[in-house]
């Protein structure tokens, strides 16, 4: 690595500041809580979700100078461990001793863990955003065993969003018939538009473009050294084209001609470690059916899904239940489906035991589509003997009682855009 383009990197980034207008994001604050701690910080989510703004605000909140680098520019393509070296005395003879340390995308530079061990053992502040889930898997884990704690960022939430447009502290319980309207109007436009904040910002369905090549190519292709382009290309288009449905690795081999269910396999887990899209199990009390039963999918923005996938008009229900299994991964819920005599969309695991169940449904005024919904429901409160669940509509809300084999159920309907917004840490 040339120590003078180094240097220009390093003065370049440092130009860099954070936006005047920042949307406050529901991470910072478990990034403030965990500051005063001696692990290394990680915060991990998709490219361009808003890694780097978090980071500069961390930054910003310290009154203590730093060191920062992006390792994200091309610049930096022959970066390798060895140079790290070369770095910390650039860093010492551009800005003096420092001692907190802040690495944008350092995933992208092989053996980097070894670095930031000697960091951290030498009592060095670290601060790490990566765009890979299995940044600290295999040998990346053992040298980093004990010494981090892990932040996830998603796209912006409903709450995030509305912030976005203006509205903060929005009571739902007090709502009048102007203030819900202009809500459901939003949710309208986060249905669409989805959380990712330079997206919304520009609303050039070429970002979109652009953003799922750079995820497939870099954080996949080139990350895991994929030859069939073509093959990972049609699964994620059938993914995306099918969120919120049944897939099994064997049906996936036969429609994309693969040999082994196995290669599916490595390239769902591939599509999962670039936080692109995520798969959860039928739970079932054996460990060993829950690996063997179809996965459901469901991606990281439901405009990215839009955008990559094949749309039908009659869509919009699963698009919802992909917003709401969003939230639930942000509220760090462990999150299976239901399938006994009847399906339920979620059901939430604490602990050894199911502790909620939900269904996610945008209209029940049609008779047969509220009975399904409702015996879905029934159906995995009994099977985890729970006495309530939830059905996440597009806008109805009632409770009512269900009674079934002489045992009572609480059903309540809650719309979408209030469910969302629910801080209570039940889901139910």
């Amino acid at each position: 690595m040339n120590k003078q383009i180094l240097k220009e990197v390093i003065l370049d980034q440092r130009k860099l500041g954070v936006p005047e207008e920042v949307v406050p994001r529901e991470g910072f604050a478990n990034l403030i809580r965990f500051k005063n701690s001696k692990q290394v910080l990680i915060l991990s989510g998709i490219r361009r979700c808003g890694k780097s703004v978090l980071l500069w605000l961390c930054r910003k909140d310290s009154p203590e100078r730093d060191y920062y680098i992006n390792f994200d520019d091309d610049r930096l393509v022959n970066f390798k461990v060895e140079d790290f070296q070369m770095l910390y005395e650039l860093f010492v003879e551009m800005y003096g001793p420092q001692n907190a340390f802040y690495f944008d995308e350092i995933q992208n530079i092989e053996h980097w863990e070894r670095f930031v061990r000697r960091l951290h053992e030498q009592g060095k502040k670290v601060y790490i955003t990566g765009s890979n889930a299995s940044m600290l898997s295999a040998e990346p884990g053992t040298h980093l065993t004990g010494r981090n704690i892990e932040i996830n960022l998603y796209p912006y939430s409903f709450g995030e969003y509305l912030s976005m447009k203006g509205k903060v502290d929005i009571k739902i319980d007090s709502l009048n018939t102007i203030e819900k309207g202009v809500l459901k109007s939003i949710f309208n436009q986060f249905l669409e538009e989805g959380g990712l904040p330079e997206y919304i910002n520009s609303k050039l369905p070429e970002y979109l473009h652009h953003l799922y090549q750079n995820i497939l190519y870099r954080d996949i292709i080139v990350r895991h050294k994929i030859k069939n382009h073509q093959a990972l290309k049609e699964l994620v288009y059938y993914l995306a084209t099918n969120i919120a449905k049944e897939c099994s690795f064997n049906s996936l081999k036969k429609m994309l001609g693969l040999a082994s269910a196995t290669t599916v396999s490595d390239y769902c887990g591939y599509l999962e470690d670039s936080f692109l899209c995520f798969f959860i199990s039928r739970y079932d009390y054996s460990l060993k059916k829950q690996i063997q039963n179809p996965k459901k999918v469901y991606f990281i923005d439901q405009a990215l899904a839009v955008a990559v996938g094949f749309r039908f008009s009659s869509d919009a229900g699963r698009l919802l239940e992909n917003i709401v299994f969003l939230e639930l991964k942000r509220r760090g819920y462990l999150i299976y489906y239901h399938q006994g005599k009847k399906e339920c969309d979620f059901v939430l695991k604490e602990g050894a035991k199911i502790t909620s169940a939900i269904q996610v449904c945008v209209s029940l005024d049609d008779e047969k589509t509220r009975d399904r919904e409702i015996s879905g429901l029934v159906d995995a409160m009994q099977e985890y003997q729970l006495n309530s669940g939830v059905i996440v509509t597009g806008d109805t809300l009632s409770e009512e009682t269900v009674s079934k084999d002489n045992k009572t159920y609480k059903i309540r309907m809650v719309p979408i855009w209030s469910w969302l917004l629910d801080k209570v840490e039940n889901a139910d």
